[in-house]
């Protein structure tokens, strides 16, 4: 422990020889300081933390989903549901990976250990892949068809996996919150949209992890963080081209979106900086939506995804709030199913 932690900190872990009390004594000193600036006590600075990769988030244990299904006839459209304990019927939580909206970035293991963690709470996840814009058939519009197509989905297997359609929530990261989002508000979208299909599953509410709503604004940093003019490829062009569909694709532009959103953001989070969801916050409240935003320290982007991270009790506590769930219902108790 102790010559890790002169590790992390630049120490030298063989100093010029010494007095072995004095030695003794520094050793102790220096995990002293250690233990403390890894433990947060306010004196480490941001650039010396160590946060998560998105290797990190892969690597991270999750048992097999239950089951594998489709709702497509294409490789990538699957989703993996992840059923609690106990007869249900169990509320859902529709689970979006990110990536830049790029296959090469992430796909459902990002998220695998999130819906693991969700699922032993009491809340059966549907942890849905789609295509993205550099995989055959991505982009516009099949992208945003195939989310909603998995949301939908969920209709037809609730009776089966005894799923209970009035408390379905849907959570995202990354550009996968801006895919949580846009679920929630396409049952704004006009019946001229290539986007549009009618009726689509209601939602409870969203939950969006250092997700994009906005994605005109968002689009000149995408840039810099993807590596790639993504969200003009996501959808085409450029807003000036395609004006139509930005109106359709960011959920800031189909406020009010008539549901809660919960926004999480790390407050080191660079790759959607919290400046996005506050200007977002204020955008959806002025709509008349309920809008949380909570930035979580010690935290930056892919910390969502870690059950065993600082920002795990915010999602949790957000999750259950949408669904109306406290601790022992999530555990045994059960509405009577419908579906609507």
């Amino acid at each position: 422990m102790r010559s890790m932690v002169m590790a992390m900190y630049g120490l030298n872990a063989n100093p010029l020889p010494a007095k072995p009390q004095k030695m003794k004594r520094r050793g102790w000193m220096l995990l002293f300081i250690g233990m403390a600036l890894l433990s947060g006590y306010g004196w480490e600075r941001p650039a010396q933390r160590r946060f998560l990769t998105p290797a990190d988030i892969n690597a991270l244990p999750s048992k097999p989903p239950d089951h594998r299904l489709f709702y497509g006839r294409g490789s990538l459209q699957f989703g993996d549901l992840r059923l609690p304990k106990g007869s249900g019927p169990h509320p859902v939580a529709i689970v979006i990976h990110g990536g830049c909206w790029l296959s090469r970035f992430a796909d459902v293991r990002n998220t695998a250990a999130l819906a693991d963690a969700l699922r032993d709470a009491g809340i059966a996840t549907w942890n849905i892949e789609y295509r993205r814009l550099d995989d055959p058939g991505g982009g516009w519009p099949g992208t945003f068809q195939d989310v909603a197509r998995a949301t939908d989905h969920l209709r037809s297997i609730a009776g089966r996996y005894h799923l209970d359609l009035h408390r379905v929530v849907v959570i995202g990261h990354s550009s996968g919150g801006h895919l949580a989002l846009w679920v929630a508000a396409r049952h704004r979208l006009p019946r001229t949209s290539a986007l549009y299909t009618p009726r689509p599953l209601p939602v409870q509410g969203v939950v969006a992890l250092g997700g994009p709503g906005d994605l005109r604004r968002f689009m000149q940093h995408a840039r810099s963080v993807c590596g790639d003019r993504v969200v003009t490829k996501l959808l085409g062009g450029s807003p000036d081209e395609v004006p139509d569909r930005y109106r359709h694709a960011s959920p800031i532009e189909l406020l009010p979106l008539g549901v809660p959103q919960i926004l999480i953001t790390g407050k080191y989070d660079r790759a959607v900086p919290p400046e996005y969801g506050r200007a977002y916050a204020e955008a959806a409240r002025k709509s008349g939506d309920t809008v949380r935003l909570i930035i979580v320290d010690r935290a930056a982007h892919h910390e969502y995804n870690a059950p065993q991270a600082v920002t795990w009790p915010v999602i949790k506590s957000a999750v259950f709030s949408l669904l109306k769930l406290d601790d022992s219902e999530s555990s045994n108790g059960h509405r009577k199913r419908s579906s609507p």
